[in-house]
């Protein structure tokens, strides 16, 4: 039989454990605690000699499946879901990384992670290395001895550049270090990860995977790409678990002591999302390409960015690396600043809101809201513009969609 499709996939992965009234949606398992047959029972799990849920801070059923779920249709080797997505990545560079080491990220990120690196990472010890990773010998001279990882986003945001996924990987592999990306952008059903050299991802479940803007949570993927015994902070976990080194190390220390537990009803909600994510996306997909080459066509529409038309830049690429879909968010610049927040107050259907890949479309003028905090200098090495709208574009009619623009740009 053919390799089935994503939606068919995401529909019929079964349960880690039959449920017994054969319920077709995973029941949520909204307790603490699970009783065990006896005292050597529980010795034994403790012991990680019998494996069963004990507490619902570590571990939960409905949490295991959409566990299962995401491990099934990425084709990974471990899937660990926590409270959100910055949860998902300071768990993940703190399981890998300590004090007096370092790692490679990106210097245009996602405001709140660039504040986690810059100040939290900090003050904790751990060097982040900014880079604009566009050249493979200026990226190879931040690293040495101490360096665990080159941390990237697949499409930065707002500012949509494209990381070559392919050069990173020759880069890490050479050196033996860790490829981490945030694929929050970019969702399972257009990113293979792990067939591009990434090992390890994390992203927010909060955007696409959640869809209706209903829960937020984090992912953390483990492709099972990496010998761990190289990593100092994970070598000790690989003689006992072997490949499921890192997902131990998160389990039984990182994850388990700092209390990102997922709750069962938020995977609850993010199964439900990821049954329809593909249908979703291509919805989005459709209507960003419709508002992008509309936006291009307007006098008062100074610039346009979307690397999914045929003018961007990395057009190829996106091609390349996400079957086409290159996310479905755009940015695009008006005169002034001004005139951004005139555009957006005129706006009858699309939202003034801060998140992304909701089922509605939002908008939000980046300058003065994520990264009003930020100095001058420091908005410019990111890329933001005072002049720079990012529309985050969902699945309403795109007929309305345009003729909501249009009437605001008036």
């Amino acid at each position: 039989m053919n390799k089935k499709g994503f939606t068919t996939l995401a529909l019929n992965i079964p349960y880690p454990k039959a449920d017994p009234h054969r319920a077709l949606q995973m029941p949520v398992y909204e307790t603490v605690a699970f009783e065990f047959d006896s005292a050597e029972q529980i010795e034994a799990n403790f012991k990680g000699e019998y494996i069963a849920h004990v507490y619902s801070r570590t571990s939960n059923p409905t949490v295991e499946y959409l566990e299962t779920k995401i491990r099934t249709l990425t084709g990974s080797f471990g899937v660990l879901a926590v409270s959100s997505g910055m949860a998902a990545i300071t768990n993940t560079m703190l399981s890998v990384c300590k004090a007096g080491e370092n790692f490679i990220s990106g210097n245009q990120l996602f405001g709140h992670t660039y504040a986690l690196f810059s100040q939290t990472f900090a003050d904790l010890g751990i060097e982040v290395r900014f880079s604009d990773l566009v050249s493979p010998e200026e990226t190879e001279k931040l690293i040495d001895k101490n360096t665990r990882a080159i941390y990237f986003e697949t499409i930065t945001n707002p500012q949509l550049h494209l990381a070559d996924i392919e050069m990173l990987s020759s880069i890490s592999k050479k050196h033996n270090i860790l490829l981490i990306c945030d694929s929050t952008m970019t969702p399972p059903n257009v990113f293979e990860a792990g067939k591009q050299g990434v090992n390890i991802e994390v992203l927010s479940a909060t955007k696409y995977l959640s869809g209706g803007a209903t829960a937020f949570g984090g992912i953390i993927i483990d492709h099972g790409n990496y010998d761990w015994q190289i990593n100092p902070c994970v070598s000790e976990y690989s003689s006992k678990f072997g490949k499921g080194a890192f997902i131990a190390r998160l389990r039984k220390n990182i994850y388990r002591n700092t209390g990102t537990s997922m709750t069962s009803q938020t995977a609850k909600l993010m199964i439900q999302g990821i049954d329809i994510l593909e249908i979703r996306v291509q919805r989005c997909f459709e209507n960003c390409l419709a508002l992008g080459e509309f936006l291009l066509t307007h006098k008062k529409v100074k610039r346009v960015d979307y690397p999914g038309l045929e003018n961007h830049a990395q057009y190829l690429l996106a091609q390349k690396q996400y079957r086409g879909i290159p996310g479905t968010i755009l940015s695009f610049d008006l005169e002034t600043k001004e005139a951004c927040f005139a555009f957006m107050n005129k706006l009858q259907i699309i939202r003034r809101a801060t998140n992304l890949n909701d089922n509605k479309s939002l908008i939000i003028h980046p300058y003065s809201t994520i990264y009003c905090e930020f100095s001058e200098t420091e908005r410019k090495e990111a890329g933001i513009r005072e002049t720079m709208l990012r529309l985050s574009v969902g699945i309403e009619n795109a007929g309305d969609l345009i003729a909501d623009i249009s009437q605001a740009l008036e």
